[in-house]
This record gives C-alpha cells, structure tokens and sequence, in this order.
C-alpha cells in the first residue's frame, strides 16, 4: 500500500520516548529536559505587531517572504556575516527550519548522479528530517559518524570516493544538535572545497548560531564567499524559533544560491505553507533588533556556567560552547532516561534516538541528551537531580 521507501521509517524520538517512560511512574517532580523548545520570554512587543496587522490575517501571504521580511533577513546576513545576499533572488522565508530541511532534498536532489542513484551526506547522530528528505526522494542516506574520535563534526572527506562522487547534498548542522560543537573557518572551508571538488551542495543547519557562550559560530556562507565558491555551494537555513524564544511562531528563512532558491520557490508554490502575514511583520522587527538576541544569549551563557558547575567533574563532560543541550556520557542511553524518569521525574532523550545503527554501532547509544530550555532555576534543579542519580 505504501511505497517501499516510507515502508520502514524508523519511531520519531518522542513518541519512542513516550513508550518507554509512560508506562512507568515518575519519581519525583516532572521536569522536562528533553525537547528543545525555548522556555525564555520572548520580546513582548510582537504582540502589537500582530494586534496592529491582524487583518492581514484576511489575506494570502506571499510565498516566499514580503519584501521587507526578506530584505531584513538580507539585512542581517550582512551584519552578521558580512555576505551580500539578494533578497529578491536568494531568499526564501520559511514555516520554520523543519521545512526547508526536508524540502531542499525534494527540490535539489537530482533522480541521478553520475549515472546512479545520488548520496545523502548526514552525520550520526543528527536531526532526524535529514535522513527522511533523503529517502523521499529515493537517495541513499550516508552516514557519518560524530564522535568524540572527530571532535563531534562529521569527517565528510573519510568516506569512500564512490560514495563522494554520488553525493548530491550534504546535511551539516553549526551549533551542533545535540553535541554543541561549532564548525570552524578551517572545517567550512575543508568542507567546501570536498564539495566543490566532488559536486554536492552543503545543506548548512545553522537555527542555533546566535546561542553561544563568547565567539560567534563561523557562518557557511561567510566562508563559501571569502572563498570565491560557486553561489550554488552552501544553502544556509536559520529559525527564530531558538534566536528569539518563538518556537511557535513557525519563521525561518532559507539563503542560497539563485538558481536553488528558484527551485525551492517552485516547489514551494505547489506545495508550503507560507508564514501568515502578522506573522511575517513581526519576523521583519525580529531580524532587525539584536538587543533581545544579547539578553537571550545572556541567559544561556549563565546555565553553560551552571552545567560546568554542577556536571564538570563528569568523566566526558563537555562544557556547552553553544546551543541549547548537554550531550552527556552515560554507560547506556535508555537505561539512564529510565532511571532518571522513575528515581527523580527528570526526562531526558536516549542519545539512541538521535542516531542511525550502522555497522560501527550506534553513536549516541552512550549518551542522553539534556535540554537546558527552562529557566535557571529549573535548570539548576534538574542538572542537580542528573547528577546525584546518574554521577556520585
């Protein structure tokens, strides 16, 4: 009945942690560390913004972005990146990163390369829409350990030639879902030339890049423009869901080059669902004010200190650069969440369910992850309880 592609999907993380938890009682107070869905304060001035253009709820929202939301994006790119980026021919705005994720395997991902059936580069462990994008459009998943053995990064460049010279696209995210280690200038650049040396695109997930403890996260494009690589290279996906605490808001944008984009922008026409336009006004004042940005940054970089504090003598630890998780090493990922949920009420994510068996085993088996989304308190709170279950 269905096609044979979507015939094995693997369970989607929550619901398989649902299975595993809920036949259990908690043991304490539920305080939940799993999902990363921002519980800071948004700026509360974007309810006006919507108050004032409700009535365009009345009305179609156009495709790809209002021209003002795309030139505060192209905007932005500039300030923090230093790229110029057209906004009528290079700028996508988005129903939140997720669908610009999946969608950019449906557009650009040819039926053939080089004569046979494409590659699709991801790491392990990754966001799960990499892996399902691919398989929609009947490429091969590729996957690429990272571990602490690569510094938590893929090594794209270790794969075999054959594989390589199948490649269509090429999934990478900075900050890193769920290690939180940053792609450097050196890494972007080795891994543009490895693209344009074997003719794939880099798929670049950077919907954490403005949650850091000191230096900001290289960008992709920044570097593909310092190095004079083809427009077409990197396509480049951010959110306001984790930069302004709008998880709900469903905004993001895609960058790239013109060609890509138009291709998307198709796709879109037949199939997206655009930002609604309230929607799309408050997205504009959003790309355009840092001053929430700083005091939101301002906040992770207290609970990074809290974690060092509480967890740092943790054989493994590593100390949080960016993002919004702990990726915590534990004997066996599963055992661990369970422990937690039925001895402290604490819900974490197997590490398990982040990542893909291969032939090398499972990357995340050891390990959970641990989101730091609630307040400080809460934060504190649950770490405290994690290490007194998990750690003494």
């Amino acid at each position: 009945m269905f096609p044979e592609r979507f015939s094995n999907l693997p369970a989607y993380a929550f619901p398989r942690l649902r299975a595993l938890l809920d036949s259990q009682e908690p043991g304490g107070p539920v305080l939940h560390m799993s999902i990363g869905e921002p519980k800071h304060a948004f700026p509360p001035w974007i309810t006006q913004i919507i108050t004032d253009h409700a009535a365009e709820f009345g009305r179609y929202p156009p495709n790809e972005g209002t021209p003002e939301l795309r030139a505060a994006i192209a905007g932005w790119l500039n300030r923090r990146y230093g790229v110029t980026m057209d906004p009528d021919t290079q700028i996508m705005s988005l129903n939140g990163t997720r669908e610009g994720l999946y969608n950019t395997g449906m557009a650009l991902c040819p039926e053939r390369k080089n004569g046979q059936r494409p590659t699709v580069l991801m790491p392990n462990p990754f966001y799960q829409v990499y892996m399902i994008s691919a398989i929609s459009v009947a490429a091969e998943p590729v996957f690429a350990p990272a571990t602490a053995e690569t510094g938590h990064l893929p090594d794209y460049a270790g794969l075999p030639t054959d594989v390589l010279d199948r490649a269509a696209l090429c999934y990478i995210c900075s900050p890193a879902n769920p290690q939180g280690v940053m792609a450097s200038e050196a890494y972007w650049r080795d891994l543009i030339t490895l693209a344009e040396k074997h003719d794939f695109q880099i798929v670049a997930d950077e919907c954490y890049s403005e949650l850091y403890r000191q230096t900001p996260p290289t960008g992709a494009l920044e570097v593909a423009a310092a190095m004079g690589a083809n427009p077409e290279r990197v396509i480049s996906l951010h959110s306001l869901s984790k930069r302004s605490n709008l998880p709900g808001l469903r905004s993001g944008f895609v960058a790239g080059g013109p060609d890509s984009i138009a291709r998307l922008r198709q796709l879109r026409a037949y199939s997206g669902a655009p930002v609604p336009l309230p929607l799309q006004r408050v997205s504009e004042a959003l790309w355009t004010d840092e001053d929430h940005v700083r005091e939101n940054r301002a906040l992770w970089v207290q609970k990074y200190a809290l974690a060092d504090e509480v967890l740092g003598h943790v054989p493994g630890y590593m100390s949080p650069q960016a993002g919004m998780f702990l990726w915590l090493p534990v004997q066996d990922g599963e055992a661990a969440a369970l422990k937690l949920w039925t001895q402290t009420g604490v819900r974490v994510l197997p590490g398990a369910y982040l990542s893909r068996d291969t032939d090398g085993g499972n990357p995340g088996q050891g390990y959970i992850r641990v989101a730091l989304v609630a307040p400080y308190d809460e934060t504190k709170d649950g770490l405290t309880r994690i290490r007194d279950c998990l750690f003494v």
